[in-house]
C-alpha cells in the first residue's frame, strides 16, 4: 500500500480536476496549478506559482492530451497560457512527471530539460477505459444529432482499433446496420466473426453512398474532398480522431456536409470515470517504480 505522497496536478480539463479530488480523498497532499478557473476539490491547495506547486512533489500529473496546440500546455481552466518549455523547466526538481498522449517534440523537450517524463496513456488499462467512455459518448452524440433512429440506420465506422471495435459493437447491438473498415486482414476476419459488414479503408471510393452516418476513428485524413463529395446529402460525419483528424473539414463546409469533430469526449461526458482511470494509471506507475 502506497504511503502518503505529494502530487502536483497541473493544467488539464475536468478529468484532472476530478483526479485531484480523488487523490486527496486517498489521503495524499494535492497541489493544483494552472487550473484556477475550475471548481477546487476539497482538501487540495491552489498554488500561486509553478515553483510552489513543484516544491517537494513526488509526482506531477499533466493533462491528457499534454498539449492543446503545439508547444502549449493543455490548460482550459487556466487564466493564462503556458508553454511546455516553461512548465517542464519548472518540473526538473520533480522525480516523476506523468502526462498523456505525449508528442515526439514534447519528448525531445523533456529530455533536453531533464524532466523524468512517463506517458500514462500508454498503459493498456487506461486505453481500454478511454475507448469504452469514448464509444459511449459517441453513441450519445449520434442519438442527439441524427433526426431518425439509429436502429436500421446504415453506419460506417472507419478504423478498427479499440474505439472503432467498441463503437461498431454498440451500434450493432442497437440495431444499426454496421459496416466497419480497416486495412489489415486480421481486422477483416474479426469483423466477419462479429457479424459486421467489411470494407477496406483503402478502397472507399464509390462505396460511401447509402450511409446515413460515418464515424471516423483513424488518426489520418481519410475523408478527403473527393470522398466527401460522394456522400448522401443527409449523411452525418462524426470524427473522433485526435489532431489533425481524419476529415477535410474545409471541404466538408464547402460541400455542405454536416461534420462534427468531437475531441476528448470522456473529459466532457464522463470526467469522474475518466479521472479515476488516470488516477489508477498514475498510481500504478508509481507503485511499479517503488516496488
Amino acid at each position: 500500500m502506497m504511503g502518503r505522497r505529494r502530487f502536483a496536478v497541473i493544467g488539464g480539463d475536468m478529468r484532472l480536476v476530478r483526479l485531484a479530488g480523488m487523490l486527496a480523498e486517498l489521503g495524499h497532499e494535492v497541489i493544483l496549478y494552472a487550473c484556477e478557473k475550475a471548481p477546487q476539490p476539497n482538501n487540495t491547495t491552489m498554488a500561486k506559482t509553478l515553483r510552489e506547486a513543484a516544491a517537494g512533489a513526488d509526482c506531477a500529473v499533466l493533462p491528457l492530451p499534454l498539449s492543446a496546440k503545439e508547444g502549449v500546455l493543455n490548460a482550459p481552466f487556466s487564466q493564462k497560457e503556458f508553454t511546455l518549455e516553461e512548465i517542464f523547466a519548472g518540473l526538473e526538481v520533480v522525480p516523476l512527471v506523468c502526462a498523456g498522449r505525449v508528442g515526439a517534440a514534447d519528448w525531445e523537450l523533456a529530455a533536453r530539460l531533464n524532466v523524468r517524463l512517463i506517458d500514462y496513456y500508454e498503459r493498456e488499462e487506461l486505453l481500454v477505459t478511454n475507448a469504452e467512455l469514448t464509444a459511449e459518448a459517441a453513441v450519445m452524440l449520434l442519438l442527439q444529432e441524427t433526426p431518425g433512429a439509429l436502429c436500421g440506420e446504415r453506419v460506417l465506422v472507419i478504423g478498427f482499433g479499440r474505439i472503432g471495435k467498441l463503437i461498431s459493437l454498440r451500434l450493432r447491438a442497437m440495431g444499426a446496420r454496421v459496416t466497419s473498415s480497416a486495412r489489415k486482414p486480421e481486422d477483416f476476419a474479426w469483423m466477419r466473426a462479429l457479424g459486421l459488414e467489411v470494407l477496406d479503408t483503402r478502397q472507399l471510393k464509390g462505396r460511401l453512398g447509402g450511409f446515413g452516418v460515418i464515424v471516423n476513428t483513424a488518426p489520418a485524413q481519410i475523408l478527403t474532398e473527393e470522398l466527401l463529395a460522394s456522400l448522401d446529402p443527409e449523411c452525418l460525419v462524426l470524427d473522433l480522431a485526435s489532431k489533425p483528424g481524419g476529415v477535410d473539414f474545409a471541404a466538408a463546409a464547402m460541400l455542405g456536409v454536416r461534420a462534427i469533430w468531437a475531441l476528448s469526449l470522456p473529459g466532457e461526458t464522463a470526467p469522474e470515470a475518466a479521472g479515476a482511470a488516470i488516477r489508477d494509471a498514475v498510481l500504478g506507475i508509481m507503485e511499479k517504480r517503488e516496488a
